[in-house]
């Protein structure tokens, strides 16, 4: 019989880990030998474990899942990492395998779609739902903000004036209208609060 994959299990509230431990653990492939609440455990844990396989939430306490996805890579650059989450918009999606992640998952996923994510993670494939896949092309094919564009939008969420806005960036209020076109152009909407609201929902703008 092969050795069990040895899973790290991250995520910040306790009953859901122990639920996918449970489904996990009644695989024989598969072994959970650690669980973490936050990114700074995941680190602790990984000097002291061997892991084969990392599952982990977005929104974490001490070190998001970007930030550990990003750290856990440059350590071990095979290290396979499967996200398991809300947060299913493209940014997120995105910046997540951009990070080294293979696999991106909801949190609702059904518990065999959940194990073969696991196996097709831990042999170094991409693992992607349809819903999630369809998102990341949107990403792909849609023009990116440059770090300006998403300084106004930062400024449009809290509701600044361009004349505020061209203070705070030291431009003049013609650059900031310029901007704001080209910002609008790009998410596809006409006014302030369509590009506020577009913004949130994709991701690009937390509150």
């Amino acid at each position: 019989m092969s050795t069990p994959i040895r899973i790290l299990l991250a995520d910040d509230h306790p009953p859901l880990r122990e639920g996918l431990a449970s489904i996990l653990n009644s695989q024989p492939e598969f072994t959970v030998v650690a669980e973490a609440g936050s990114g700074m455990e995941v680190l602790e844990i990984v000097g002291r474990e061997s892991i084969d396989l990392f599952i982990l939430d977005l929104r974490m306490p001490g070190g998001d899942g970007i930030h550990t996805i990003k750290e856990l890579i440059k350590r071990d650059p095979n290290s396979r990492i499967l996200v398991l989450t809300t947060y299913d918009n493209e940014e997120d999606v995105f910046n997540a395998l951009e990070a080294g992640a293979l696999g991106y998952l909801p949190k609702d996923t059904k518990r065999a779609e959940i194990i073969e994510a696991v196996m097709q993670v831990h042999a170094g494939n991409r693992y992607l739902t349809q819903a999630i896949a369809n998102r990341l092309a949107d990403r792909m094919v849609r023009p990116g903000l440059t770090a300006r564009e998403l300084d106004v939008l930062r400024f449009l969420m809290r509701g600044k004036s361009n004349k505020e806005m061209a203070a705070a960036m030291f431009i003049s209020e013609e650059t900031v209208k310029t901007r704001m076109k080209t910002l609008f152009q790009k998410l596809g909407v006409h006014d302030r609060t369509e590009a506020v609201a577009v913004a949130l929902q994709r991701g690009l703008l937390r509150l």
